[in-house]
This record gives C-alpha cells, structure tokens and sequence, in this order.
C-alpha cells in the first residue's frame, strides 16, 4: 500500500538551532500531563467512537493477496497474504510503501548507535521509553520538525525530537524499535500534529495497521490537508476492508490530489480492486496520463509495475510482460523486482 506519499518538504536551507527552544516559554505540565497515559492519549483525546470501533472490529474475509514477509507485519491484524505495498509485490525498498523516508530523515550523518543511552538519559526518560543513545542531538532532526517542537518544554522538546530521530532511522531495519521510539515521542507531544503523523507513518512500516490508521487520522484533523491518504488507504487494506480504500480513492480529499500523490492512491485503490477479485476494474484505475512508458523515476517504476501485475492478473500475459520490462527500465534505483518478473513470463 507503503506508498510514497510526501510528508513533510526537506528544508535544507533553514537551521534553527535547538538553543532557541530555550527561548520559549511555556509551562511544562501541558504537554507531560496529557502524555501521562499513553492510552488515554492515543485512544480517548484524538481518536473517534468510530475510528475505535472501525479498528477494533473483526476485520473482514481475507481475499486474495500476494506473499508477504510475516515479520514486518501486525500479527493480530494484518492480511497474511498481503504484499508490502497495494497488492503489488516487487519493491525492495521503504519507497515502496506510502510514505518517503527521505521527507522526514534527520539531517546529520548515518551509521550504527550505541542504543543504550547515557546514565542522564536514562534519568530522565519514563518508564516505558527505549533508552537514547548519547549521540543523538535533537538538532539532527530537520529544522522543518524541530520548529513544530517549539510550543513544548526546552527538555521535553529535545526528548521529543530525539526520540523522532531514532524513530526514522530505525525505520527500515528494526521497526518495532522504531515504533517505540515513536510512541515515546506521542507520550510526549501528543498535541502535535506531525508528532501524531510520524507515529502513525513508523506505525505503517511496523505492520500496526490499526494504530497507524488513528494516528494519521488523527494528524489529519488536527493540521487540516489530505494526509497521506494512500497509506491510510493501504491500511484499511492491511485491516482486510478493501471497500473503504477504495471509498477513500473517491473522496474529496483524493480528488484534490496531484501528482505522485494521486498516482500512489491510484497504485493501493488498483490494489484493493485486486483485493476483491476485480481485476479489470483494477487495470481501468491505473489508466491515467501519467501511464507513459517514457517517464523514469521512483514514481513511474511503482506505477508501471502495479499496471503490469493488474494485466497480468486480468490474463493479458503479452501487455504485462511488457510493462514490467518498462517498470524495470524506469527503475533506477533498483527498487523493483520487475527484471525478475519479466524474466519469469518469458521462461528466462
């Protein structure tokens, strides 16, 4: 499902240094009392009557769904032949999935920590909180988010956006760490919208489709926007409730959508159609402009795929093989397995 939705735009040319949260003053019990309960937070303040029982309820019959790594998803909710990204199988990578990484990375270098967290640190940090390894600078955060952070306490801000940090840089190889670190950050700042938006992103990636449908829903009404409508799409399929992605596909919201935003929701409605055995109903939605085997790119790669897995499935075996060899050649970050799939129609 994911997909690929922007989040946040990369401010590259703005610094704003974590010192001037100092310059804020704000009474600390704001934020630390309503994040006392994590529960009440996540489920009473923010969430609908309907949004707990849409979530909680039985989900509905599995349909037909590609393979997916069982580990990367939510046990007790997820499909278990549901591929990683709207039905779709083939993309290697986190752009796979409805939400860019590379829009909310921290800005400073990569490479492995030391996750155990200073004694300080330890201190500090709440009972239920991973520990935060002592390299981790709340300035490595993008100043974009760090700005947003500004309302809160000068300590619980930096707890806050250290914990962010952690969240998206353990995103791809230890999600459930991730998650934990998203959720500290919720505990925290849980009257934040994009604090609310990346645990629900982390969320996605961790297979948690319940919990990170609330939280984007609940980002959502707090900033306004369309809100990474294609992941909250994907995860009512993860939840088994294909009809709603597909409502989603027909909203307001989505019609106001360009772009790679609009061809992501596209890619996970097709996905939903596959869901319930609609195939020629799936091929038809990803017809569109930007279906032009000319393009390159991420975006195109995605969308060529998705179209040659619906023909495909719709039995017209000559067109998706042809399509798959233009997913493969528009692939060029190598985040497809479209290569492997063509060779498997032709017998190579």
């Amino acid at each position: 499902m994911s997909s690929n939705d922007d989040a946040l735009d990369d401010t590259a040319d703005e610094v704003i240094e974590v010192a001037s949260i100092d310059e804020i003053d704000t009474d600390i019990d704001t934020d630390d009392d309503f994040a006392a309960d994590s529960s009440v937070d996540a489920d009473d303040d923010f969430r609908d009557a309907d949004d707990a029982d849409d979530d909680s309820t039985d989900a509905a019959p599995e349909s037909d769904r590609d393979d997916r790594d069982a580990e990367s998803r939510n046990d007790s909710s997820t499909d278990e032949n549901r591929d990683d990204r709207g039905s779709f199988r083939g993309a290697r990578s986190d752009s796979d999935r409805g939400y860019d990484r590379d829009e909310h990375r921290r800005r400073g270098g990569e490479g492995a920590r030391d996750v155990t967290g200073s004694p300080s640190d330890r201190r500090n940090a709440r009972p239920d909180e991973p520990d935060l390894p002592e390299d981790v600078q709340a300035s490595d955060l993008d100043p974009a988010i760090r700005r947003d952070l500004l309302s809160l306490d000068k300590n619980n801000a930096e707890s806050v956006a250290r914990h962010m940090v952690m969240a998206v840089e353990l995103l791809e190889d230890e999600p459930r760490l991730a998650l934990a670190h998203a959720r500290a950050a919720r505990q925290r700042a849980g009257r934040i919208a994009v604090v609310r938006e990346t645990a629900g992103v982390v969320a996605y990636h961790a297979g948690e489709w319940a919990e990170a449908l609330s939280e984007l829903r609940t980002a959502r009404r707090m900033q306004g926007g369309t809100g990474l409508l294609a992941v909250m799409a994907d995860c009512e399929r993860g939840l088994g409730r294909p009809e709603r992605a597909i409502e989603l596909g027909r909203s307001d919201e989505a019609q106001g959508l360009e772009g790679d935003e609009a061809t992501e929701l596209r890619i996970v409605v097709a996905g939903a159609r596959m869901d319930l055995g609609q195939v020629d109903q799936a091929v038809v939605t990803l017809q569109a402009a930007d279906l032009n085997p000319a393009r390159t790119g991420s975006a195109a790669a995605r969308l060529f795929y998705a179209y040659a897995d619906a023909l495909g499935a719709a039995g017209r075996t000559d067109e998706s093989l042809q399509w798959f060899l233009n997913a493969a050649a528009a692939d060029e970050e190598g985040e497809t397995d479209a290569e492997d799939r063509a060779a498997e129609l032709t017998g190579e």
